[in-house]
C-alpha cells in the first residue's frame, strides 16, 4: 500500500502562525471518566480531517464500556497505565504506556476500553475521519508497541513517529486518510522546525511544559492547550524554559466533504446517519455480531 504522501524539504522557511487556542478543560465522558476534548467540543466541532481528540484520564471501575462506532478511524496512544480493549470480533488486547492502537471502525465496530492495571491510565485518543469511499471498509487495526514505535533524536530533539516522518525517520502506519503524527520532547534550549505538507491542516497539543510556537516573539503557551496552526510549510517551536517540553504535533490532508455526526457514528449526510442507527439497532450491514456479543469486562 503505497501512501502518496507529499514529499517536504526540511526547510521550513514559511513558519505556520498559531491562528486559534483553546485551553482543554477537564469533563466527565463514558462511565465515570474525565477527558480534556479540544476538537470536538462546541467551538471546534472539528478541524477537517480530525473529529475529537481527547486527553483521556480513567481509574477503575470508570471506563469506556461497549460501544459503537462507524465512518472513521479512532487513534489511542496511551501516556500512562494500560487500557484493556475487546470487541464483537473477538478481537482483544492491552495498550499499555507508549503503545499504539490505529483502528479503523471502517462499516462498524462495536468494542469497549476499559482500565487494565491500578491507579489512573492517561492517554490521547484522536479521531480522524475517513472519505466517503472508505466510510463502510472492513474494520482493521494496527498496533504498535512501545518499543516499536520509531524514534529519533537530534540536538535537544527526541520525536516518536506515531504516523508520517521526522528527523529522517518513519512510521510503518498506514494511514488511509493521509496523516502525520509526531510525539515531540525538547530539552530547555532546543528549537524545532518540522515541515508539514502545505495542503494540510495541522494542530498542537501540549502535554507538558510550555513552549513558544509559530514565530520566536509568540507568547509561551503551556500544557493541555491545543493550537491550530495556519498555512505555512511547516512548524517552528522553541523551549526557552527550564524544564523539559512535551507536545504532539499533528497535520493531515483535509477530506473537504460534508460532516454528518451523531455520537460516534460520522457520515456524510443525515441519511446516512439513519441508516446507521437503523443497522445498529437491527444489527445489520456490518453489526451482525453485535447481536450476541458483549465484552468480558
Amino acid at each position: 500500500q503505497k501512501q502518496n504522501i507529499p514529499s517536504m524539504s526540511n526547510v521550513v522557511n514559511d513558519p505556520r502562525p498559531v491562528v486559534r487556542k483553546f485551553l482543554a478543560r477537564p469533563q466527565h465522558e463514558g462511565v465515570g471518566a474525565i477527558v480534556r476534548r479540544s476538537i470536538g467540543r462546541f467551538e471546534l466541532r472539528h478541524f477537517d480531517p480530525f473529529l475529537v481528540l481527547d486527553e483521556f484520564s480513567v481509574t477503575a471501575p470508570a471506563g469506556f464500556p461497549d460501544h459503537p462506532h462507524r465512518g472513521f478511524e479512532t487513534v489511542t496512544y496511551m501516556l500512562q497505565g494500560a487500557v484493556t480493549h475487546e470487541d464483537f470480533e473477538g478481537h482483544k488486547g492491552t495498550i499499555g504506556a507508549g503503545d499504539l492502537q490505529w483502528m479503523t471502525a471502517g462499516r462498524g465496530i462495536v468494542h469497549s476500553e476499559m482500565p487494565a492495571a491500578k491507579g489512573t491510565q492517561k492517554g490521547l485518543q484522536l479521531w480522524i475521519n475517513l472519505s466517503s469511499k472508505n466510510k463502510m471498509i472492513e474494520p482493521r487495526y494496527q498496533e504498535i508497541m512501545s518499543k516499536d514505535i520509531a524514534e529519533a533524536a537530534r540536538g535537544g530533539i527526541h520525536v516518536r513517529v506515531i504516523a508520517g516522518e521526522a528527523l529522517g525517520t518513519k512510521s510503518p502506519i498506514y494511514t488511509r486518510t493521509p496523516t502525520m503524527y509526531l510525539d515531540f520532547t525538547l530539552k530547555p534550549g532546543a528549537h524545532l522546525q518540522q515541515p508539514i505538507p502545505v495542503s494540510w491542516n495541522a494542530f498542537v497539543y501540549i502535554l507538558e511544559g510550555e513552549g513558544v510556537f509559530g514565530n520566536s516573539n509568540s507568547l509561551l503557551t503551556a500544557s493541555h492547550n491545543l493550537l491550530l496552526l495556519g498555512s505555512g510549510n511547516g512548524l517552528k517551536a522553541w523551549n526557552r524554559s527550564s524544564t523539559t517540553l512535551r507536545f504532539i504535533l499533528v497535520g493531515g490532508e483535509p477530506l473537504g466533504e460534508p460532516v454528518a455526526q451523531l455520537g460516534p457514528f460520522v457520515m456524510n449526510t443525515q441519511e446516512e446517519i439513519d441508516q446507521t442507527v437503523e443497522d445498529y439497532e437491527n444489527y445489520t450491514n456490518g453489526f451482525e455480531k453485535a447481536r450476541h456479543w458483549s465484552s468480558a469486562a
